[in-house]
C-alpha cells in the first residue's frame, strides 16, 4: 500500500510541473532584474519629449522673439500669451522641432508658453513654462502724420518723429509696414526734423494717385531704439485716403499763384512773395501744405526777423516749420501781382485767401519757382522730401 501512494505522489508532481511550464513562458519578456513595481518601462519611441523655451526666468531682457524647441518628438502646437491674454503669433516648423514668434517679447510683460507634443511612439503631452521681461528703463515715443481717417493731398508723406534718438534705424525701419490699395512704390528716408529730433518719412516715387488708400502699421512694441533712445512699448497705426490731384503753382517772378485740380486751372491769384536780397526771401522748390491754421498771431521775431511785424493773420496755411505760410495780407495789397514785398510768406487779398483756403487740403504740393529765393525747402523743414531726386531719397533708407 505504501508503495502505491509514493508512485501516485510522484505522478501528481509531474502533472503539476507540466501545467506550470506554459505560465512561466508567458512572463519571460520582463527583465528579471527590474523591480516588480506594477509599471511598464516605456519603449524608446515613447520617452517624453524634451521642450526648451527661450527666454526663461524672471526679468529677462526684452526685444527677442520667443523660441521653443523639442527633442525626442514633435511640437504639435505652441501658444504664447501675456498677462492680458494677447498672443504672440508664430508657426511650428515643418519638421515639428521648433517654433519662433513673429513678434518680439516686449518690456515689462509676463508670458505663459503652452505646448502640445507627440512622441515618436504617438503619445501626446502638454507642457507649460512662464517667464517675465524686465521693464523699460527709458521709453521712446512717436509723433506721426497724417492722422487716421483723413483725406490728404497727393504730396503728403507718412512722417514719424521720435522723442529720443534712434540708433538702431534698420531694426526700426523693418517694423514699419506700408500697404496701399494700388501697389504704390515708395521708400522710407531718415532725416533730421526741424526740431532737431530723428525722423523717418515714407514718400511715393511720384505724387500719389487720387483715391489711393494707405495704411501704416508700425509694429514697434518691443523694439530697442539703441543707446540713449530707449524702448518702444506700443504699436502705431494710421490709415488715410488720397484726394484729388491739386497742385499749387507759385511763380514768384510773375507774382502769381495758380490752383490746378485734375489738370484744370481753377483760378490764378495775384500774390506777393518774400522781399528779394535778404532773409525775407521765400523758399523755392516743392513745399507741402502742412496744416490750415486759420487766424493766428504771426510774430516775425520767432523766425529771426525782428523788424517785420507782429499781427493777427487770417486764412493762414503753413508750408514750412521755419515760418513760410500762404495767407491773407491786405496790408500789402498794392504789391499783389507786381512785386515781392513780404517777409517770406505768399500773401494775397482777403477774398482770394478765403476762396483758396476752402479749396486746398493738407498734403497739396506748392511748386514754387523764382530767381531770388533762399534756396529749396529742406526735407526736414516741413515736408521737403520732394526736393530730392528719387535716387537721393532712396539712399536715405537704412535698409539700402
Amino acid at each position: 500500500m505504501s508503495r502505491t501512494r509514493v508512485l501516485t505522489h510522484a505522478r501528481a508532481a509531474a502533472v503539476v510541473a507540466a501545467l506550470l511550464a506554459p505560465l512561466a513562458a508567458c512572463t519571460s519578456s520582463t527583465s528579471s532584474s527590474a523591480p516588480d513595481t506594477g509599471e511598464v518601462t516605456p519603449s524608446a519611441g515613447d520617452r517624453p519629449v524634451t521642450v526648451t523655451v527661450t527666454p526663461e526666468g524672471q526679468r529677462v531682457p526684452a526685444g527677442e522673439p520667443v523660441r521653443v524647441t523639442a527633442s525626442g518628438g514633435r511640437l504639435t502646437s505652441v501658444t504664447v500669451t501675456d498677462a492680458e491674454g494677447r498672443r504672440l503669433a508664430g508657426e511650428v516648423a515643418a519638421d515639428g522641432r521648433s517654433w519662433v514668434s513673429d513678434r518680439k517679447a516686449v518690456p515689462g510683460a509676463s508670458y505663459t508658453v503652452r505646448t502640445s507634443t507627440r512622441t515618436e511612439g504617438g503619445t501626446t503631452r502638454s507642457t507649460r513654462a512662464d517667464f517675465t521681461t524686465a521693464a523699460a528703463d527709458k521709453v521712446n515715443k512717436v509723433d506721426w502724420r497724417p492722422g487716421t481717417g483723413t483725406t490728404v493731398g497727393v504730396a503728403q508723406p507718412i512722417s514719424l518723429v521720435f522723442d529720443n534718438p534712434v540708433e538702431n534705424r534698420a531694426e526700426v525701419e523693418k517694423q514699419l509696414k506700408v500697404t496701399t490699395s494700388n501697389g504704390t512704390e515708395g521708400s522710407w528716408g531718415w532725416i533730421r526734423d526741424w526740431s532737431g529730433r530723428d525722423r523717418v518719412d515714407w514718400r511715393p516715387k511720384a505724387y500719389w494717385k487720387p483715391g489711393t488708400k494707405v495704411t501704416l502699421n508700425a509694429e514697434l512694441n518691443g523694439t530697442d531704439s539703441g543707446a540713449d533712445g530707449g524702448w518702444f512699448v506700443r504699436d502705431y497705426t494710421t490709415t488715410f485716403t488720397v484726394g484729388a490731384r491739386q497742385i499749387v503753382e507759385v511763380d514768384l517772378d510773375r507774382h502769381r499763384l495758380t490752383l490746378v485740380r485734375d489738370g484744370e486751372t481753377l483760378r490764378r491769384i495775384p500774390v506777393s512773395g518774400g522781399t528779394p536780397g535778404g532773409d525775407k526771401r521765400s523758399w523755392r522748390g516743392t513745399a507741402v501744405l502742412m496744416a490750415k491754421e486759420g487766424t493766428i498771431n504771426m510774430n516775425s521775431e520767432t523766425v529771426g526777423l525782428g523788424d517785420a511785424y507782429d499781427k493777427m493773420v487770417d486764412y493762414s496755411m503753413r508750408l514750412t516749420w521755419s515760418g513760410m505760410y500762404a495767407h491773407a495780407a491786405p496790408w500789402n495789397a498794392r504789391h499783389f501781382g507786381n512785386a515781392n514785398q513780404s517777409s517770406g510768406c505768399i500773401g494775397m487779398s482777403d477774398a482770394n485767401a478765403a476762396w483758396f483756403y476752402r479749396q486746398v487740403r493738407p498734403g497739396d504740393p506748392f511748386e514754387i519757382t523764382g530767381k531770388d529765393t533762399k534756396g529749396a525747402v529742406a526735407p526736414g523743414n516741413g515736408f521737403g522730401a520732394w526736393n530730392l531726386s528719387w535716387t537721393e531719397w532712396r539712399h536715405k533708407s537704412a535698409l539700402r
